[in-house]
């Protein structure tokens, strides 16, 4: 069930990471020891979630039940960790599935914790994150490039930090079945899925290209079998080169079929996908120059651990996210920063009643305040509804789908009618807590309605299950008229969360 993580008074001493993908799942659980990471548990299960995506978007049962089981192994293992100590996350093929009610429900439960649905792009970053910290350091740009099920991330960045990241719509399991889904390995198939592969990184080739890059880094499960039946056939010495990859085509081709496919360092779970991993990566190969690709054991669970250790240490790249929209909006960030004061004040003063102590509910109202003029960008007519689009809509680094759902609608609540059905749409038990927050937040956009730098006298507020009291020292309302107007037509607006306001 999706809810806001702990806080941690003391930081856990064990973190897991589990990676939902398209072909297979993968936990890893390490140990925190001297502010590393020491891996002590590793899991995968070859389960193969993307060949049971339907046209329709549905997943079929018997892809349902074997995710289920393995979720359940892997939950039996995750029972005893806390709340927020382990990150789950679904990549390509619960992206586009439609779970909401049904099978993610069910997955959380088996599992014991919350499983985040994140971008493409976010997936690509927690892969960088993840290679780059199993490299050693070094000043060259790296090139990484990640194969799963569904999806194929391209990443090139600069020691822990990517510069330039994107997702394409091509992995193992849907190439396999588009191309190879009869089981044969023909001449003309594998130029159809090789081609393939080069329409797909078109778009990006030339970008990249310009950017350029020294040294070229694969990971996932298809690159590091590609490695090894390479490196066993002795066709290369070191990773990968474009010339061990061509040997492999014509070795795919001399086999005719998956029946007749027999390579040294291919695993049987892994060989009906092979074909099409394959031509994925010698797709991206042609269309981007790559001579020669070392392989890394670390991918997008190692990323994850990492980001988990980013967030416990209150190094969240969530907040540079936030940070660097801001800039890139124009926002004024004084009138900002008054608006973020007051609403952490008031939580402070309300957190206990209403039930909004978690660490992560004070991030996520400082977040909302520090974004809540996002749509003037586009529009000062109705701007929290084009400021609500837009961070529902654009590419935030380190947020799940949810948690930018959450955000956007903090900022659509933070003005005018109480848009009480979006609120009603969250997850449980966000629905609640955000509709409450939002409140905070109106009421700290409502004290700053003038935009000066005056301060606030000092403001009290008692909250009950359903009701919200603001306290003003004596005469202070009475000298304000527009406030205590503005204070009358609030009271009116936020009927609709089932909180009655008073204040004097």
């Amino acid at each position: 069930m999706l809810g806001f993580s702990k806080y941690f008074r003391k930081p856990p001493e064990l973190v897991a990471a589990i990676d939902l993908g398209s072909n297979s799942f993968h936990m890893i659980v390490a140990r925190i020891t001297d502010g590393q990471l020491q891996i002590i548990d590793r899991m995968k299960e070859m389960v193969r979630l993307g060949a049971g995506l339907q046209e329709n978007k549905t997943l079929t049962d018997e892809a349902q039940s074997r995710a289920l089981v393995c979720l359940q192994r892997f939950g039996q293992r995750l029972r005893s960790m806390p709340e927020g100590s382990v990150r789950a996350v679904g990549t390509n093929t619960l992206r586009q599935a439609h779970t909401e009610g049904g099978f993610l429900v069910l997955a959380e439960q088996a599992l014991g914790h919350p499983i985040e649905i994140i971008a493409g792009r976010e997936e690509a970053r927690l892969v960088y994150l993840g290679v780059s910290h199993g490299l050693a350091a070094s000043d060259e740009r790296r090139l990484v490039v990640d194969i799963g099920g569904g999806s194929t991330e391209l990443i090139i960045g600069d020691g822990f930090e990517p510069i330039q990241r994107e997702s394409l719509h091509m992995g193992c399991v849907s190439m396999s079945r588009a191309y190879f889904g009869d089981g044969s390995i023909t001449n003309k198939n594998m130029d159809r899925a090789r081609l393939a592969s080069r329409l797909e990184v078109r778009p990006v080739e030339v970008g990249y290209r310009n950017i350029g890059w020294q040294t070229a880094v694969g990971s996932s499960g298809t690159i590091r079998s590609i490695r090894d039946v390479v490196q066993t056939a002795g066709w290369s010495d070191q990773g990968i080169t474009l010339k061990s990859m061509q040997q492999l085509r014509d070795s795919l081709l001399k086999a005719g079929s998956l029946k007749g496919l027999k390579l040294e360092g291919l695993s049987d779970e892994r060989k009906p996908v092979f074909p099409g991993g394959f031509a994925v990566l010698f797709g991206v190969f042609e269309a981007l120059g790559i001579e020669q690709m070392s392989v890394s054991d670390e991918a997008l669970r190692e990323g994850l651990l990492y980001d988990l250790m980013g967030r416990i240490r209150h190094d969240d790249i969530r907040g540079r996210s936030v940070t660097a929209f801001s800039s890139r909006c124009g926002l004024d960030t004084k009138h900002a920063a008054r608006v973020e004061s007051t609403a952490l004040q008031l939580l402070k003063e309300v957190e206990k009643p209403w039930g909004l102590s978690h660490e992560e509910i004070g991030d996520m109202l400082s977040w909302a305040a520090r974004l809540h003029e996002t749509g003037l960008v586009v529009s000062h007519s109705l701007y929290q509804k084009h400021g609500a689009y837009l961070l529902e809509h654009s590419d935030l680094s380190g947020f799940s789908g949810p948690e930018q759902r959450i955000l956007a609608a903090l900022v659509r609540g933070h003005r005018r009618k109480f848009p009480r059905a979006i609120f009603d749409a969250l997850p449980e038990p966000c629905d609640s807590s955000a509709s409450k927050l939002c409140i905070v937040l109106r009421l700290a956009v409502l004290f700053h309605r003038s935009r000066d730098d005056s301060l606030l006298p000092l403001i009290r507020a008692e909250a009950g299950k359903t009701s919200l009291n603001i306290l003003f020292p004596e005469g202070w309302l009475e000298a304000h008229p527009l406030t205590q107007a503005e204070l009358e037509r609030e009271a009116m607006y936020i009927k609709s969360a089932d909180v009655k306001l008073r204040f004097g």
